[in-house]
């Protein structure tokens, strides 16, 4: 992979990782169309760190009072969402690494995206009450959890499945976001534990094929579009509505599915 390719797959994960259309489809779309044949789930993982240090910047005195007060409401539904994807990583570990490798269900889980933000848009607007940090029940959690399990298939979004979930279970649209980019500390997290066997077994330049300049490029990248990217999200989510998203991920699942089935521009 040369420099300018991650520096462009790094800028791609920055701006799509928090806005709810899907950054590992992305990168695996961009993938594919650069016909980059290296391990894709590892560059995945790692661009993830760049944009981790971004909720952490953005969101730190969230994560401040986390640390300062760990035994407390909000740290017990991170750690009840997190479980679910966690045992989903567990389970269909091989399944994902080969869902990354072939793309063969991208335009589906595009589709499938946007069909949820639909869904959850159109639920979060039913009548009843709506729920803070306070009143946010554990169900909510796991059915959160849940949600970022399914979207490790690249093509889900995992903003957009947790977003999705706590919009349809009525939960305010500022803490939804919130909740939703404080869960993805464990989820990216725990996708870097699992790639650890994989990294600390090489000892060549390259990691798992990808040179260590582009792989640290990709990274930063991610990390500075990532910073502005989650800030805007975070307005938008509290003021707007998840319905464009819905629209773009759809067009551009069929699209991919028209090459898939069809032309073979890219697959």
């Amino acid at each position: 992979m040369r420099i300018f390719e991650a520096i462009i797959l790094g800028a791609v994960q920055g701006i799509t990782e928090f806005l709810p259309v899907s950054s590992s489809g992305h990168l695996v779309l961009l993938q594919k169309i650069f016909h980059i044949t290296e391990p894709a789930l590892l560059f995945d993982t790692m661009v993830h760190i760049g944009t981790l240090g971004a909720v952490f910047i953005v969101l730190w005195a969230d994560i401040w009072n986390i640390l300062r007060r760990p035994i407390q409401k909000l740290t017990g539904l991170l750690i009840v969402a997190t479980l679910p994807t966690v045992l989903m990583a567990l389970v269909f570990k091989d399944l994902i690494e080969e869902a990354f490798a072939s793309a063969a269900f991208l335009g589906f889980a595009f589709l499938g995206t946007g069909a949820l933000l639909i869904i959850a848009d159109r639920l979060s607007k039913r009548p009843g009450m709506i729920k803070t940090e306070r009143t946010m029940q554990w169900s909510d959690a796991i059915i959160i959890g849940f949600l970022q399990g399914v979207a490790i298939i690249p093509g889900v979004s995992r903003s957009g499945s947790t977003l999705s979930g706590a919009l349809s279970r009525k939960v305010d649209r500022s803490f939804a976001a919130r909740f939703s980019f404080l869960l993805s500390i464990p989820a990216i997290l725990g996708a870097l534990v699992l790639q650890l066997p994989a990294v600390l077994g090489n000892t060549s330049g390259d990691v798992g094929g990808i040179g260590t300049a582009s792989l640290i490029a990709g990274t930063l990248t991610a990390g500075v579009v990532g910073f502005f990217s989650i800030q805007g999200m975070l307005h938008l989510v509290r003021k707007g509505s998840l319905w464009g998203f819905a629209l773009y991920v759809m067009v551009l699942g069929m699209l991919i599915l028209v090459d898939q089935y069809g032309t073979h521009f890219f697959f």
